[in-house]
């Protein structure tokens, strides 16, 4: 027979000991279930340079700070650490590695397929993130260009583009950290993007993001501007944007095999970077049939809409203002929670 929970969380990284810290405080049966096979979730899939935007004060999960660092931007390194002692200082009930195969319903709860077997649950909480998921636009010629071609999920540093002609495709973070670290190493970098780059005074950090995002939450979104797309002026990239690495160029109007033509020029390149997002990793749902028309499921309160016994946390502002980030998913965290031990006390 499947064994059985009340809830069973798919995904042990930020957002899913989030959860758990809530489920357990509010003395919830549950079972997180991870694929990786120890602990920090897509934290190890990042590439060696990376630094938080924040102080290890404003990237803390909900009780228990992150320790303070030497360095006021800490490395990943560091929030690796912080988060195996976090699972193991609320004993956080997770499994690993553990595929979740499928996810389907009855009238009487859910089932969770996996490769180690059958749990039964009477809620779901999807906390599986975005970085299975890298999307990549489609570029006519693509398949034509002779160089290397990568998703930024898959960058590992500069040194394997050492003295080579790159093009980082995407205007976010991801893609002006990458750029700035290609910076010295490359031949050249370029930066393309659609959207122009807005950055934050150099004084301020990830901390004023959090606090837009909470001011978000207090008041209406129409009052509260969008904060996608706004850069953090880390040292690295102030110092790239001081020698000028960081004008940006056009997204490429098409790739051949020698390179990308943008406007009326041709670039020659070695390689592209896609720095162009994720999508949700929810193909293990795909029976339940929760997605809408642009992939992303519709939810009320966390909750999807075709079944409220499935919940989503830790995506994006479509799960709540700064639900991706580290301090900011504690706070969607609870709310789900909350409303789940009103639900599920007799």
């Amino acid at each position: 027979m499947a064994e059985r929970t009340d809830i069973v969380v798919i995904g042990g990284g930020q957002a899913g000991l989030a959860c758990s810290y809530w489920l357990s405080r509010a003395g919830i049966d549950h079972l997180v279930l991870d694929e990786q096979d120890r602990p920090g979730g897509a934290w190890h899939r990042t590439w060696p340079s990376l630094r938080l935007f924040s102080p290890s004060a404003y990237s803390s999960l909900p009780g228990r700070t992150m320790p303070p660092h030497p360095d006021v931007f800490p490395p990943v390194s560091h929030v690796l650490e912080y988060l195996a002692d976090y699972e193991e200082r609320y004993q956080v009930p997770v499994r690993r590695p553990v595929r979740v195969t499928d996810v389907s319903a009855d009238v009487d709860g859910l089932s969770v397929h996996t490769d180690g077997g059958e749990v039964r649950a009477r809620h779901v909480i999807n906390a599986t993130g975005t970085w299975r998921a890298p999307f990549v636009p489609m570029v006519e010629g693509a398949g034509r260009f002779r160089g290397r071609q990568i998703h930024s999920a898959h960058y590992e540093g500069p040194a394997a583009f050492a003295g080579q002609r790159v093009a980082v495709v995407g205007g976010g973070n991801s893609g002006v950290q990458i750029t700035a670290d290609l910076v010295g190493t490359a031949e050249q970098v370029h930066l393309c993007s659609t959207t122009r780059l807005r950055f934050l005074p150099d004084e301020v950090d990830g901390r004023y993001l959090f606090q837009r995002a909470t001011a978000r939450v207090q008041s209406s979104a129409e009052q509260e501007p969008e904060l996608s797309g706004t850069i953090v002026a880390m040292p690295a990239v102030r110092e790239a944007r001081a020698k000028g690495a960081l004008r940006l160029r056009a997204m490429p109007d098409r790739l051949d095999e020698t390179g990308a033509v943008i406007g009326r020029a041709h670039v020659d390149l070695d390689a592209v970077i896609w720095a162009t997002g994720f999508r949700p990793a929810l193909r293990h749902l795909r029976s339940l049939r929760l997605r809408a028309r642009d992939g992303i499921p519709e939810v009320k309160g966390n909750r999807s809409t075709k079944d409220p016994r499935v919940s989503f946390v830790g995506y994006g502002d479509w799960t709540g203002p700064a639900s991706a980030t580290l301090i900011g998913v504690g706070r969607t965290a609870r709310a789900l929670v909350d409303a789940l031990e009103e639900e599920l006390r007799p």
